[in-house]
């Protein structure tokens, strides 16, 4: 089950972060994701430093939890997205679709000619959007 979802801009500051349980505790959610980014940084530089070129944006598992499991992703313009579940078995291939729609979505909010790049992602439609990606991988709706 998809749990939390989040978009993180190229400076790592927070553009999108949306959690689907009842949990009050977002904040934990906020430590996940930042955590998360050390881990992409050091999976980035890697690949640097082994002369390999980055072409494959879907960087994988990046660290379980004791409770959950944190995948990442990265765009071309270093958009990072972050996928937080509690799923044990998940498959790649499908934590990959699920970024792929993601990243399309993101596409489509950041394409708005009233969004300012670098700033908070407010728009509704890519909330909504969110939430029905994450319904169709099976997690229940924001509450």
């Amino acid at each position: 089950m998809i749990v939390c979802v989040a978009v993180v801009g190229h400076n790592n500051n927070p553009l999108y972060l949306q959690s689907f349980i009842d949990d009050d505790n977002t904040l934990k959610f906020h430590y996940i994701v930042h955590c998360s980014l050390d881990v992409i940084e050091e999976k980035v530089s890697n690949s640097k430093r082994a002369g390999v070129n980055l072409n494959e944006t879907f960087l994988g598992l990046l660290y379980p939890t004791e409770d959950y499991k944190v995948y990442g992703y990265m765009s071309n313009t270093k958009i990072k997205f972050v996928l937080v579940t509690t799923d044990q078995d998940s498959r790649d291939a499908d934590v990959r679709n699920f970024f792929r729609r993601l990243h399309a979505a993101y596409v489509d909010a950041a394409s708005n000619p009233f969004h300012v790049p670098g700033k908070k992602i407010t728009s509704a439609v890519f909330a909504e959007r969110v939430g029905n990606i994450v319904k169709s991988f099976g997690a229940p709706a924001p509450a």
